[in-house]
């Protein structure tokens, strides 16, 4: 019979990630298939998986590139992807049309130091102010999606009747096209394509409205089924410690260059423009109130068909 191991022994072979045959046995990583778009609110993300983080923490992750924010939750749902980081009101939307899913952590988040988020018009429109914007036609990447409601939101707290304003669905890379071609007033766009805009001299920035929001609240959930979440409570806290982690890695500024890397890598953008992008603060836990905060604007605008559980929603 193979002799007991001690204590000691058993400690000192864990703590050198020794095995012994038939006793102590290395547990393999937890596949998952990530789904993220095409903005820097995902930082933690990619860096987390430049960094090793997610495979010092068991998990053995595939990004995935999904051009579109709100399919992400429908490809979890299907199995395609077993978590991935749609937006607050895309998720929201899900649940309360009846998804069970819940929140593992959190990726960007609002800030007023963060401006490549924007209303942008064409170079010589005369629209400057929120009221300039009653009876204009503006263009969002998505109607119902969190542009759209923090838009409408930023008019509400400035008393205009958002009904006045017509929206017109417009995914990113037509917004160039469509403010030259004068097919609307403006657009609520971001990050790149708003930086391409403006570079171009085609376009001003009429305002900076998400610095007008309050600080802090999330703008990119990582979100699994609940079934997912609980067969798997060790590939959860496991998400949880790497995001984390690389969070703390984005604060040291001797970083910059390894996270501007795989910003890189990952949104495909040239090294010169991930140098020049703003990143968006991160905020790896999510809180209830936050989710509350966002089904708050969502129910006044109409966006949600029942009020969900908040508490019940956090893995």
């Amino acid at each position: 019979m193979r002799p007991a191991l001690t204590r000691r022994q058993l400690i000192a072979a864990t703590a050198g990630g020794l095995s012994f045959p038939g006793v102590l046995r290395a547990q393999s990583a937890v596949k998952v298939a990530y789904g993220y778009s095409a903005v820097t609110d995902y930082a933690t993300v990619f860096v987390a998986a430049e960094q090793g983080l997610f495979a010092k923490n068991g998990i053995d992750i595939e990004l995935r590139f999904i051009p579109i924010n709100p399919t992400i939750v429908p490809a979890i749902q299907s199995g395609s992807l077993q978590m991935g980081g749609p937006t607050p009101t895309a998720y929201l939307q899900a649940v309360s049309g009846g998804m069970d899913h819940v929140v593992i952590g959190g990726g960007g988040v609002l800030s007023k130091r963060f401006t490549e988020v924007g209303l942008v018009t064409a170079a010589g429109n005369s629209l400057r102010t929120p009221a300039d914007c009653v009876g204009r036609k503006i263009g969002v990447p998505g109607l119902g999606a969190l542009l759209h409601i923090t838009f409408r939101q930023w008019l509400k707290l400035n008393g205009v009747d958002q009904s006045k304003v017509v929206f017109v669905e417009a995914p990113f890379p037509q917004h160039a096209d469509l403010l030259r071609g004068g097919t609307v007033d403006a657009v609520v766009t971001a990050g790149p394509f708003m930086s391409r805009i403006l570079s171009s001299g085609e376009g001003r920035v009429a305002a900076y409205y998400t610095t007008f929001l309050p600080e802090g609240q999330p703008t990119v959930l990582h979100t699994a089924t609940r079934e997912w979440a609980q067969k798997n409570p060790g590939a959860v806290r496991g998400f949880r410690s790497a995001i984390g982690e690389a969070a703390a890695f984005m604060a040291k500024p001797a970083n910059e260059a390894a996270v501007r890397a795989a910003l890189g890598k990952h949104l495909k953008v040239p090294a010169p423009v991930a140098q020049a992008m703003q990143i968006s603060p991160p905020g790896p836990v999510v809180t209830t109130a936050q989710l509350q905060w966002w089904g708050g604007l969502m129910r006044e605008q109409g966006y949600l068909k029942t009020e969900p559980s908040y508490a019940g929603l956090i893995a």
